[in-house]
């Protein structure tokens, strides 16, 4: 099925009347530096990486079709799952005035909110890219979309399911043992297909979506697994699910407010999960040029024994302070809560501005602390860290 999408896609390439091919793209450094010792053996504290991510873009038949290719590669000192090579997208699309069509590996992004995205479940999730979970993995996928008056109505077929990655090892942000081999609930493994839907629509000063998956879960279990010969890894289970969801978006004036819920069945328990919250921006802050944007969430989640269902009941608080220079510099500081434990916590920094044209720096941080041994911080309370990375982008 890979095989045939990824045929059609390259084959429009060939088209005569392709136009020529813009390259675009980023290619930089990071340096990750760990605040405390390893919590585990064989970690280390400073970790550096390169990467490169190009991106191919041409259109042709008087824009009626695109196509596009950004393949990704880092090369990680030390982690050897983090040096990783991945086709972020490799998609033909084709216009027509109220509907289109995509086919071939693309990345969807659905929700609203700003520090968890219950609802964006298309694409699996680069954990060894991120913390926050914001990198995604290229999806292979055909999806068909029709555009009315009463909103946006998007259908999704996935022929193909991409596992999650883990780090090594010599890896940090990860629990006592390197997560090991996938285990499915479906006989078809990755060739699973999993089918999506989404409704999406203006009511008001509402943004409204509605969506629903079925197939094998983007969030998997970690079970614990025993050999004959007394061997114990961490495995991640991947069950079949399906899951509805609900995003909401009001603009009124400076405010913001942001919602998503989803409601899940099929995996070990069933749950629903929601996170909604508010950012209301001020701008001329004591007469000057800077802008703050202050903001709030709650996130609340059925689920109590999941290694990823970090929000069971926690409130996110932050402030993102926006320079409105040339540099487009901008720092987002937050600070998450657990309500049922005073000794969980995280909190992070983001924060980037251009050098020149071509030339970007970032900082990000991420610092964890818990107490409480059934708690996923409490595995990662060792692992604050700052990263530096300085892009190109051509």
């Amino acid at each position: 099925m890979i095989r045939k999408i990824l045929g059609l896609a390259l084959s429009v390439s060939l088209t005569p009347s392709i136009n020529a091919v813009e390259v675009t793209g980023s290619a930089g450094v990071d340096l990750r530096y760990y605040l405390q010792d390893a919590l585990y053996p064989q970690q280390e504290r400073t970790y550096s990486s390169l990467f490169v991510s190009p991106e191919l873009y041409s259109e042709f038949n008087e824009g009626q079709d695109t196509l596009i290719f950004k393949p990704f590669y880092r090369v990680d000192e030390h982690d050897s799952e983090r040096t990783h090579g991945d086709i972020r997208e490799l998609q033909w699309a084709h216009y027509q005035d109220d509907w289109e069509t995509k086919v071939g590996i693309g990345k969807v992004f659905w929700g609203q909110t700003e520090s968890l995205h219950l609802v964006d479940i298309i694409n699996q999730t680069d954990a060894v890219e991120s913390v926050d979970g914001e990198a995604k993995l290229g999806q292979p996928m055909v999806s068909f979309s029709y555009f009315s008056n009463y909103g946006n109505f998007s259908a999704f077929v996935l022929p193909y399911f991409r596992e999650r990655t883990f780090q090594s090892s010599e890896g940090r942000i990860r629990p006592p043992l390197a997560i090991s081999d996938a285990i499915y609930e479906s006989s078809n493994e990755e060739s699973n297909v999993d089918y999506a839907l989404r409704w999406q629509s203006s009511i008001g000063d509402w943004e409204v979506g509605l969506s629903y998956f079925t197939g094998t879960t983007r969030e998997p279990e970690l079970v614990t697994t025993q050999s004959s010969d007394g061997t114990v890894s961490i495995n991640p289970f991947y069950a079949q699910i399906d899951q509805v969801g609900l995003d909401l978006l009001k603009v009124s004036g400076a405010w913001l407010l942001k919602l998503e819920s989803i409601y899940r069945k099929g995996q070990s328990e069933d749950f629903a999960a929601v996170v909604a919250g508010f950012e209301y921006t001020q701008e001329g802050v004591l007469g000057s040029r800077y802008g703050l944007g202050y903001l709030a969430e709650y996130q609340y989640d059925q689920r109590d024994d999941n290694f990823f269902a970090i929000g069971q009941n926690d409130l996110m608080l932050g402030l993102r302070i926006i320079a409105n220079d040339i540099a487009g510099s901008e720092i987002l500081l937050g600070f998450v809560k657990d309500l049922d434990d005073k000794s969980t916590y995280s909190a992070y920094l983001e924060a980037s501005s251009r050098l020149s044209a071509n030339w970007r720096w970032k900082v990000d941080g991420y610092f964890f602390s818990s107490n409480d041994e059934e708690d996923p911080f409490f595995f990662l309370r060792r692992d604050d860290h700052v990263q530096f990375s300085l892009e190109y982008y051509f």
